[in-house]
């Protein structure tokens, strides 16, 4: 069994603002005439920080490669890292968002103290039209060497051929969109509709159009052993699915937004708090201004320490 990442990077929020260009393909996002958006992102950024330190987990806290990046709050869309050193940059969908990238990552990391072994570089998958936006495209069962994917605009299939070739991965693939219908607008990021922990996965099944595709993703996540907890749509948009386990100094924590905490079920939090303790988490401007929530402030750091 994968054990749970135990320190996580993010990216300050120094630029943090409505992104039009990300909008197009995130029906999560809703524009604010309100004046104070950075310095309440920053905020939300800091009481995130705080109760990582309280749960014990280790943290690497970058300033953004591009001050002004609207989105650079959720570095998780651009890199990934792993337990062989190895440190991916992902192809991204939106221009606005490619700044967000640092060429030099890994000399920013080892500077941190944190060894790369190696750099998967995608980025090129850009000229030809083709993108895979990190953890946000691919939700990665590690100790089964699989990830899932929900096709979009932002995870295009031959992004993730791409990475499967070089990651040596297996993919389940499917289609979600906001209404649950095949007309409807595909869901931004799988991310946002399932999460898998070690011995847990949360999925919005009612995403999927597709019942042959809902039982295979069942399917799957069964085999590998995990208790399914199913939530719908309306949850789906309360961010329920944008869940991170992290292991802390007192064991597994599931780390989500308070939106999320609240629109839980008392039978789904039940189950969940069998799998390690809920860390709800405030965070009302980035998740409706940005689109994201907490799972997508968080880059995993699995690399070999110095």
């Amino acid at each position: 069994m994968h054990r749970p990442a135990s320190s996580v990077i993010l990216v300050r929020p120094t630029g943090f603002a409505y992104d039009p260009q990300t909008a197009a393909t995130n029906d999560f996002q809703q524009p604010t005439g309100a004046e104070d958006v950075t310095l309440r992102a920053m905020e939300e950024f800091d009481g995130l920080l705080s109760a990582l330190d309280r749960s014990g987990i280790g943290t690497t806290v970058l300033d953004p490669f591009d001050p002004v990046a609207p989105n650079a709050v959720f570095p998780n869309n651009w890199f990934s890292t792993h337990a062989d050193g190895t440190l991916v940059l992902y192809p991204m969908q939106s221009p606005s968002r490619r700044s967000e990238r640092d060429p030099r990552l890994g000399e920013v990391l080892l500077r941190h103290g944190w060894r790369t072994a190696r750099t998967i570089d995608l980025t090129g998958l850009e000229a030809d039209g083709h993108y895979l936006e990190g953890t946000g495209s691919l939700v990665i069962d590690r100790g089964a060497d699989q990830a899932y994917a929900a096709l979009s605009p932002r995870t295009t299939q031959q992004g993730l051929d791409r990475w499967c070739q070089r990651m040596g991965h297996r993919t389940v693939t499917f289609l979600a969109t906001a209404n649950g219908t095949l007309n409807g607008p595909p869901v931004y990021h799988t991310n946002v509709v399932m999460s898998i922990g070690s011995r847990f996965a949360l999925c919005c099944f009612d995403a999927m159009p597709y019942p042959a595709e809902r039982d295979e993703v069942r399917t799957e996540l069964e085999r590998a052993e995990r208790t399914v907890v199913p939530f719908d749509r309306e949850q789906m948009h309360a961010f329920v699915g944008n869940v991170l386990e992290l292991s802390g100094t007192k064991g597994p924590h599931l780390f989500m937004s308070g939106a999320a905490f609240r629109a839980l079920r008392p039978d789904q939090r039940r189950v969940l708090e069998l799998h390690g303790q809920l860390v709800p988490v405030e965070a009302p401007v980035i998740e409706s201004v940005g689109g994201g929530s907490i799972r997508c402030m968080l880059a995993e750091n699995l690399l070999p320490a110095l």
